[in-house]
């Protein structure tokens, strides 16, 4: 899986012009899944993003979570993070996962996070045309790719 973590004071993801997910303070996350991911995935990646300690204290250091600062998330599937572009110039997307596989590990994440942090999530819509705005706090941006752990 790769997360791409931005830390936001606003998200917001819109389908067909409606507004299906929003917060405020928290993170966005594009989360992109491989046909090599699995629950074991899920599980060590959710884990990590709700103790990822990139919200400010007192002293502007970067030493509390989301869960620390009962922050939102808004989970947006992304399967162009797997884009291929080593040959030509039109993106290959071999490297991630069909519908079948995505959809459910994507149901899977939204619930773990939801565990970790005790409430709802706000998503997207897999597999929609979406529209994301946000404004990015810091800017913070942050790219978790699993493979590179050996998950």
């Amino acid at each position: 899986m790769i997360a791409l973590i931005q830390r936001v004071t606003r998200a917001s993801v819109t389908v067909e012009d409606k507004i299906i997910g929003e917060i405020k303070d928290g993170l966005l996350i594009f989360l992109g899944i491989s046909a090599t991911d699995n629950s074991k995935t899920i599980e060590w990646l959710s884990r990590k993003i709700a103790g990822l300690r990139i919200f400010s204290d007192q002293d502007d250091k970067m030493n509390f979570s989301v869960k620390d600062v009962d922050a939102d998330i808004l989970l947006v599937s992304q399967f162009t993070l797997y884009a291929n572009v080593k040959k030509g110039n039109r993106p290959s997307f071999t490297d991630s996962a069909s519908p079948s596989l995505a959809i459910p590990l994507y149901e899977q994440m939204i619930k773990a996070l939801e565990e970790k942090l005790d409430k709802p999530i706000q998503t997207g819509e897999f597999g929609a045309d979406m529209k994301i705005d946000l404004l990015n706090d810091g800017p913070v941006t942050i790219c978790i790719d699993t493979h590179k752990y050996g998950l």
